[in-house]
């Protein structure tokens, strides 16, 4: 009976270690701030994250002002923008970028500016050419050698008529921008439906931290598909992480742009600052043997530990080394709408994707405060979820 029963015992507590053991494999997430969005989307095989993620931060803060959901076309704001990054490249004799990609920036400009409709006025992605989905592989094929015959042409002059060549393209691919539409029951315009959201274009700002130019003022960020120039205030890296903080603590979604080419980003979900150079809790390692293996091997061997990894602690002199030797990259633009911590304390915020419900979480990716922090480029917000002694050096309050 003794012996049947220390057995029983031995074997509760095999499985109970094992049970932990497999319970630790994967972080546990408790939440600590959730905001409202709308549903995740799927940009498929096109260059449009920045498109994506910001017309999300639009609807979050339509749902946040007033309660109510929306879709907003992402394919008129395409149609849109692409037109008028072509005329930069005709204006500019072709030394200007002509690609997938933009900014948050430009999805502001295009609302501002044209307008917008909902997406049920314009044909579903992908389906003007048969397809379930955005494949943009045909459509920029076509379009970019068409820009750059114009831009780069060796006439002395050249007509408009250009423009409505690129149009047809355009139109052919995306669909037509319609100039009236009926949505619940109503007639509108672009320009009236997007005055009819309730948001003041004027409240919104960009956020970023570098040190090539002076903080508290306003620059253009250096990367291609920031082609508009539109400036972008600059705080040291503890004010922009605050910013994003206090964002999302007070109900505000943070339009995120930044570099996701690294080892820490995985397609799972999961996004840490892996730190591969200082030796990490290994069993049966010691400081020698860490030594002695190659960056790719302890690169290898921090991501075999996953979220029980060490990280590395953002600076400002780290930021600044890596933009300046194209390591930090502009890659993706993404949403964040929450902030969790695993079952080790680390902290995390919950980020939108727009590629579709996947990944271990269902779309949203679990991205570690310092991997935010130190791979972002620059991210749009509130001005009015920016702490009040960081506004008022802005000249914002």
């Amino acid at each position: 009976m003794k012996k049947a029963l220390l057995i029983a015992t031995l074997l509760a507590s095999t499985f109970t270690a094992f049970a932990q053991e497999a319970k630790n494999d994967k972080p546990i997430f408790t939440v600590v701030k959730e905001i409202p969005i709308t549903s995740v989307k799927n940009q498929a095989r096109s260059g449009t994250c920045w498109n994506y993620s910001t017309l999300s931060f639009f609807e979050a803060e339509i749902l946040k002002k007033s309660g109510k959901t929306y879709d907003l076309c992402e394919m008129f704001v395409c149609n849109k923008n692409y037109m008028d990054r072509a005329t930069v490249k005709v204006r500019m004799h072709g030394d200007a970028q002509f690609s997938e990609g933009g900014s948050a920036y430009d999805v502001l400009y295009v609302l501002k500016t044209y307008g917008i409709c909902p997406e049920e006025a314009m044909p579903l992605p992908g389906t003007m050419y048969g397809d379930t989905l955005n494949n943009f592989n045909e459509f920029f094929a076509i379009m970019t050698p068409y820009v750059d015959a114009v831009a780069k042409s060796t006439a002395k002059t050249i007509t408009p008529n250009w423009k409505g060549g690129l149009q047809g393209i355009l139109d052919s691919y995306l669909g037509k921008c319609p100039e009236k539409f009926t949505y619940e029951g109503k007639e509108y315009t672009p320009m009236e439906f997007s005055k009819s959201l309730g948001l003041d274009w004027n409240d919104y700002v960009s956020i970023t931290s570098y040190t090539h130019h002076p903080f508290y003022e306003q620059f253009p960020v250096e990367v291609q598909d920031n082609w508009r120039q539109p400036g972008s205030w600059n705080l040291p890296i503890d004010e922009m992480a605050r910013v994003i903080d206090n964002a999302v603590m007070n109900g505000y979604t943070v339009a995120w742009g930044g570099d996701v080419s690294e080892d820490g980003f995985t397609r799972q979900g999961l996004a840490i600052l892996y730190d591969t150079e200082t030796p990490q809790d290994l069993e049966g390692s010691d400081m020698a043997r860490w030594l002695k293996m190659t960056a790719a091997e302890k690169r290898a061997k921090t991501i075999q530990l996953g979220f029980a990894a060490k990280e590395k602690t953002p600076t400002q002199e780290q930021r600044q080394k890596e933009f300046d030797n194209w390591e930090l990259t502009d890659d993706h633009g993404m949403l964040i709408y929450g902030i969790a911590k695993d079952q080790n304390g680390r902290k995390y915020y919950m980020v939108k994707n727009s590629w579709g419900i996947t990944g271990e979480y269902k779309g949203t990716w679990y991205m570690s405060e310092n991997f935010i922090v130190a791979k972002c480029m620059d991210f749009l917000v509130n001005k009015n979820a920016i702490p009040k002694d960081i506004a008022k050096k802005l000249g914002l309050k």
